[in-house]
């Protein structure tokens, strides 16, 4: 119980902050935009990089953890799809978004702050690794998979091209590649580097929590109220912060993980889903409305099921 005193009421008590920030505009129309940029291109990057640059690059492929990680992504991103065939009939683009939000976590904007708090800078590489694996993986498989459905006709080397070229602009992924490269190399980082990047990372978790709450005060949620609509919400945000946890525990058991990677790996995912699942909808404005709804509703339910994971799973590094 402590743990969630400790850990989870600050880390939602900041999105709160943000939320009500945006709730009553006190700050202006493009605080969200330019806070989320300041966090994805520099402070998350100087954590990563920092981050990668201490942890022996062997700690980094960790491939149970990994195959962990995405066993749940993929067994969410099926359970999904499987019941919308049935009960949630429709098209083919708007199935692909759904089964993304069902199995996207925000690994990096929430997961980063809370392992910071939770564990420390010691304890933040299982996250810093989800987080990569959903912008490399979950995030360009989605993209792809929504590509294909709505131009059928276009070759699929022309999707890949093109998220491929996402990845390699990523900046977390030019960081996180940098910091390993940095490590392999056995090189000391001077004193004034290392500060450098202290201060710049510091501000990763606080303004990524804030942005959050900012993001989700804009948010629509009259897909809540609709009959249909609403069910289909409350199903993909118990998928996204129950089903694909109990998938990941369970791959990870079958997988033989240590403790604290295991717990990781279901917090991991435990995560509501993430914010980049809305620009994704509203870029080819599929499923746009339900996306927001289920983005919220997620993240209001995840103060209860992490809360539990934290109780229940009592991670250590």
């Amino acid at each position: 119980m402590q743990a969630v005193v400790d850990v989870v009421f600050p880390v939602f008590g900041l999105i709160l902050v943000g939320l009500i920030a945006g709730r009553f505009r006190i700050l202006g129309q493009d605080s969200t935009e330019a806070l989320n940029k300041f966090v994805y291109w520099f402070a998350l990057p100087a954590l990563f990089f920092l981050g990668m640059s201490r942890v022996p690059v062997g700690d980094v492929f960790n491939l149970a953890y990994i195959g962990t990680f995405l066993g749940g992504v993929v067994g969410a991103a099926l359970v999904v799809a499987a019941v919308a065939r049935f009960a949630f009939p429709a098209r083919p683009e708007e199935t692909a978004i759904a089964a993304f939000l069902g199995a996207f976590s925000n690994s990096g904007y929430m997961g980063i702050p809370f392992f910071l708090t939770a564990f420390g800078a010691a304890g933040q590489l299982p996250v810093i690794i989800a987080s990569v694996l959903n912008g490399a993986v979950v995030v360009s498989s989605a993209a792809i998979a929504v590509e294909l459905t709505l131009h059928r006709d276009r070759p699929i080397t022309a999707a890949l091209a093109e998220v491929g070229k996402a990845i390699v602009a990523n900046p977390l992924m030019i960081a996180m590649t940098g910091g390993i490269l940095w490590s392999a190399a056995g090189i000391g980082m001077p004193r004034s580097f290392v500060v450098f990047f202290e201060l710049l990372g510091a501000c990763a978790g606080p303004c990524a929590l804030f942005a959050v709450g900012l993001f989700l005060a804009g948010q629509r949620t009259s897909a809540l109220f609709d009959r249909r609509r609403g069910v289909e919400v409350w199903w993909l945000s118990l998928v996204k912060v129950l089903v694909q946890p109990a998938i990941t525990w369970a791959v990870g058991l079958g997988f033989g993980l240590p403790s604290f990677w295991l717990a990781s790996a279901v917090i991991s995912a435990a995560f509501p889903a993430g914010a980049t699942a809305f620009v994704i909808a509203q870029r080819y404005k599929v499923f746009v409305e339900r996306t927001s709804a289920t983005i919220l509703l997620s993240t209001v339910l995840s103060l209860l099921t992490l809360s539990a994971f934290m109780i229940l799973l009592d991670p250590k590094p």
